[in-house]
C-alpha cells in the first residue's frame, strides 16, 4: 500500500439504529475500493467487520470495528459502530479519531431511537455529520416518510444532495442535484451510467437544486457574494460552502443508498472525499495540559491509543490515530503515561481482521500495531516529546451487577481477566467493594454484561454467577446522645481496663465546636485539648475531639480510642454500612495503673460509640442517583408510573427533538435492571442516564425493612 499524505485521508465513523445497514454499507465501500473482491452478508457472517464469534450468534455488531478503503487517490478509514446503546463505547471511541459522522437511517423506519441518541452523543462531541438513507430497495421504504423524519429532528440543515427515482424493490435510479445528473445502477456490484435528468423530474431537481446552491452559500460569504452576483454557483463552488457548513454543523447533506445493492455507494465516497472535513480541519487536539498539537505531517511524530483488543494467534493489538508526524515501522516512542519505550514493530492498516502491512503512516492517518508491552487505551506514544492527548470522555455506567466465581480457587483469574475486559471496553467498570464484600461489575445496560458473561463462559471457560448487588447505605445520626462503657478483663495475668465516657452530635459543616452541651437534662461543659477532622474515605467527616481534663485518660490511649471509633463507623451499627458525618467528645474515662493498655481504651471507646449511636436518633442514608429519561410521548404514562414506584422524585419534563424528557432523582436501590425494564415498556424506543447526586435518608419504612434485614443476615451468620 502507498503512504497517504493527510490531505489524502478522510476518517469516518458509520452511526445509526440497529438494523440500519452499517456493517453492509461498510462491506461496499471495501468492495469498490478493491479492498475485497466479494462482498459478505451478515446472514452468511461472511462480513469483514462483525467477524468475531459472539456477532456470529447475535448477528449483530457488538464491537466497533477499524476498516480501510481506497477510492480517488485517497484512504478512507472507516470506523462501523454498534447501533445497541448497550455498546456505545466504541462510538466514543471513533468520535476522539474521526473527522465525520455518517448517518445510517432505516428509509423503512426513518429517524429512531438509535438516530436521536447517536445524534445527540455527536452534536456533545461536535462532529461533522452527514446521513445516508438507506435500504431504499426494501418493499417498505418510504422516502416521503423518511425525509419528514429527519427534518424534524434535523431541521433545516438537513439538506437533499439526492433524491430517488423509484424507491422500492425496483430500487436502482438516484437524481443527484449536485452535480444535476441522474445515477442509474446496471447491477447489484455498483455499474451505474450517468444520465440527463428525465424532463418529468427536470422542476424538482431544479428547485432542490436551488435550496442546495442557497445552503452552500449561507457558509462562506465570497460564494454568498458570488450568488448574488450570478444567482447561481457551478459544482466546486457548492462544494466548497457545503464544506463549511459541514465542519460547522450548519448543514447536514442527504444521501440515498441501498448499501445491500451498492446503488449510491460510490457517489456517497466521492462526496466524502470531494467534502468531507480532512484530518487537519481544525485546529489541532488539545492535551492535559491545554496544548493545542496541530495534525501537522512535519510535526512530531505522536500517536494515541484509542482501542486495544486481545486476539487469538496475536496477541494484543492497539488501534492507534497518527497526531503528529510520520511514525515508521522500527521507529522507538515514549509512553507520556508511564515513560515506558516502545518499539513500533510493525505497522498495519486495517480491515478488520485482514491486516495489510505498511512501513509509515502520516498524521491523520489510522492503523494498529501489535505487541506493545505497556501501552493502553486513552495513552499517547511520541518522539521527543511529552505530550498526553485528552482521554476519551465515556458515559456514565446505567447498569450494575454483583459477580463471583462459582469456584472460590478462580477468584484471582476471574480479577485478572475481569481487568482485562475493562481494558479492552472501558465502559466495564470493575471494582472490589471492601464495604459491600463484592465486586462490582457496571456497563451501559443488561445486554453489555451478558456479553461479558458469554466471554468468561465461552471464551475463558469459567463459571461465573451474577446477582444482585448490595446497596452502599450510609449510617448517620440526627441527634446528641452520650454514652460510656467499660471495658474490664482479668485471667490470671495481666488483665484489661478501660473506661471512656464520650458524647456524639451529627457534624453539619460551619458549625462552631462544642463548649457547653445539654444531654438527657444532663449539662456537660467540654473544654477541648485536641481536635481531629478526618474526611473519610466512603464521603463525609469525622470530628473527633479530646475534652479529658485531670487525666483520667492519658493522652497516649488516644488514640486508641479514636481507632475503636473509626473501626465502628467503617462497619455501622445499624446495618453494617459505613458511618459519616458525627462529632465525637471524648469528655471522662477512668484507667487502671497496671490493667490499662491501648487495645482495652480500643474497645471500650468501640462500644461506647456504639451504644451512643443507636441513642442518637440513627438514620440509613441510600445513595440517590439524578436520571434523565429520553421517551417518546405515547410511552410517557407508562415511564413517569414505573418511576412513580421506584420512588422517583421528578424535578422537570421538557422535550427534545421529538422525545420527551423526564428528570427524576431515583434511589440507587430502586434501579436494578431498570434499563431491560425501560426496554421492555417503551418496545426499545426510551433511553436514559444516570449520574450519581447525593445521599439523602430513606423513608422510615425502607429503614425499618433494612434493620430488620441486617438482623435476620447476623442471625444466620
Amino acid at each position: 500500500m502507498k503512504t497517504y499524505s493527510t490531505k489524502q485521508v478522510k476518517n469516518v465513523v458509520l452511526l445509526g439504529n440497529s438494523g440500519s445497514g452499517k456493517t453492509t454499507l461498510a462491506e461496499a465501500m471495501m468492495f469498490e475500493g478493491k479492498v475485497i473482491d466479494r462482498r459478505g452478508t451478515i446472514d452468511a457472517k461472511t462480513t469483514v467487520s462483525d467477524y468475531t464469534e459472539v456477532e456470529h450468534i447475535y448477528q449483530r455488531s457488538i464491537y466497533s470495528t477499524v476498516l480501510f478503503t481506497e477510492f480517488m487517490d485517497h484512504k478512507l478509514n472507516i470506523i462501523d459502530t454498534p447501533g445497541s446503546d448497550d455498546f456505545v463505547g466504541g462510538v466514543f471511541s471513533a468520535f476522539k479519531v474521526a473527522d465525520t459522522c455518517i448517518m445510517l437511517i432505516n428509509a423503512q423506519n426513518g429517524v429512531e431511537v438509535g438516530t436521536e441518541i447517536f445524534s445527540r452523543h455527536a452534536e456533545r462531541s461536535n462532529k461533522p455529520m452527514m446521513i445516508a438513507i438507506n435500504q431504499l430497495d426494501h418493499d417498505k421504504a418510504n422516502f416521503d416518510n423518511t425525509l419528514d423524519s429527519i427534518r424534524q429532528s434535523f431541521g433545516n440543515k438537513a439538506v437533499l444532495i439526492q433524491y430517488p427515482v423509484n424507491p422500492g424493490i425496483e430500487f436502482d435510479a438516484i437524481i443527484d442535484v449536485l452535480t444535476m445528473k441522474m445515477y442509474k445502477f446496471k447491477d447489484d456490484n455498483g455499474t451505474r451510467e450517468e444520465l440527463p435528468i428525465p424532463a418529468d423530474e427536470a422542476d424538482r431537481a431544479e428547485e432542490l437544486h436551488n435550496a442546495l446552491v442557497e445552503a452552500a452559500a449561507e457558509h462562506d460569504e465570497g460564494l454568498m457574494e458570488l450568488f448574488f452576483e450570478k444567482g447561481a454557483l457551478e459544482v466546486e463552488d457548492i462544494r466548497k460552502g457545503l464544506a463549511a457548513g459541514i465542519r460547522n454543523r450548519g448543514v447536514f447533506p442527504i444521501m440515498c443508498l441501498s448499501a445491500k445493492k451498492d446503488v449510491g455507494t460510490k457517489r456517497l465516497m466521492e462526496f466524502i472525499i470531494n467534502v468531507a472535513p480532512s484530518p487537519d480541519w481544525n485546529e489541532g487536539a488539545e492535551t492535559i495540559d491545554d496544548e493545542i498539537v496541530p495534525c501537522d505531517p512535519n510535526g512530531t511524530p505522536s500517536l494515541f491509543v484509542f482501542k486495544t483488543a486481545v486476539e487469538q494467534h496475536l496477541g494484543e493489538v492497539s488501534y492507534f490515530r497518527v497526531m503528529s508526524g510520520k511514525i515508521s515501522e522500527g521507529m522507538d516512542m515514549v509512553n507520556a503515561s508511564n515513560d515506558g519505550k516502545e518499539r513500533l514493530a510493525s505497522l498495519y492498516a486495517v480491515a478488520g481482521k485482514k491486516r495489510e502491512k505498511v512501513t509509515e503512516m502520516i498524521a491523520g492517518d489510522i492503523g494498529c500495531t501489535v505487541k506493545l508491552k505497556n501501552t493502553k487505551t486513552d495513552q499517547t506514544l511520541n518522539v521527543g516529546k511529552n505530550w498526553q492527548f485528552k482521554p476519551i470522555v465515556f458515559p456514565e455506567p446505567k447498569f450494575r451487577t454483583a459477580i463471583k466465581a462459582k469456584n472460590e480457587s478462580d477468584d484471582e483469574k476471574l480479577g485478572e481477566l475481569l481487568n482485562r475486559a475493562h481494558q479492552e471496553d472501558p465502559t466495564i467498570i470493575v471494582e472490589y467493594s471492601k464495604e459491600l464484600k463484592q465486586i462490582i461489575v457496571s456497563g451501559q445496560g443488561e445486554h453489555h454484561i451478558n456479553i461479558l458473561k458469554w466471554h468468561l463462559n465461552n471464551t475463558n471457560k469459567l463459571e461465573i454467577e451474577l446477582f444482585a448487588p448490595k446497596i452502599p447505605y450510609r449510617e448517620t445520626i440526627t441527634k446528641m446522645a452520650a454514652a460510656d462503657y467499660r471495658h474490664k478483663k482479668q485471667s490470671g495475668g495481666a488483665g484489661q481496663f478501660g473506661e471512656v465516657h464520650l458524647i456524639i452530635e451529627p457534624y453539619i459543616e460551619g458549625t462552631s465546636d462544642p463548649s457547653k452541651v445539654k444531654v438527657d437534662g444532663k449539662e456537660f461543659v467540654l473544654n477541648i485539648r485536641g481536635k481531629e477532622e478526618i474526611n473519610l474515605d466512603w464521603g463525609g467527616k469525622l470530628v473527633y475531639y479530646n475534652c479529658i481534663v485531670g487525666g483520667s485518660i492519658d493522652a497516649r490511649f488516644m488514640p486508641a480510642i479514636l481507632k475503636g471509633i473509626m473501626e465502628k463507623m467503617e462497619e455501622g451499627p445499624l446495618t453494617g454500612s459505613y458511618a459519616r458525618d458525627i462529632r465525637v467528645a471524648v469528655y471522662d474515662g477512668k484507667m487502671h495503673p497496671v490493667d490499662s493498655n491501648e487495645i482495652s481504651f480500643k474497645l471500650a471507646g468501640r462500644n461506647a460509640f456504639k451504644t451512643a449511636f443507636k441513642n442518637a436518633g440513627p438514620k440509613i442514608m441510600e445513595p440517590v442517583y439524578n436520571v434523565s429519561v429520553y421517551v417518546p410521548s405515547e410511552y410517557m404514562g407508562d415511564v413517569m408510573s414505573d418511576l412513580q414506584n421506584r420512588r422517583a422524585m421528578i424535578e422537570g419534563m421538557n422535550s427534545e427533538k421529538g422525545f420527551e424528557v423526564i428528570k427524576a432523582r431515583v434511589p440507587l436501590a430502586e434501579l436494578h435492571k431498570y434499563s431491560t425494564t425501560l426496554s421492555s415498556l417503551t418496545s426499545g424506543s426510551a433511553t436514559y442516564t444516570m449520574k450519581f447526586a447525593e445521599y439523602q435518608q430513606v423513608p422510615s419504612d425502607v429503614q425499618e425493612k433494612l434493620l430488620k434485614a441486617y438482623e435476620a443476615e447476623e442471625k444466620d451468620e
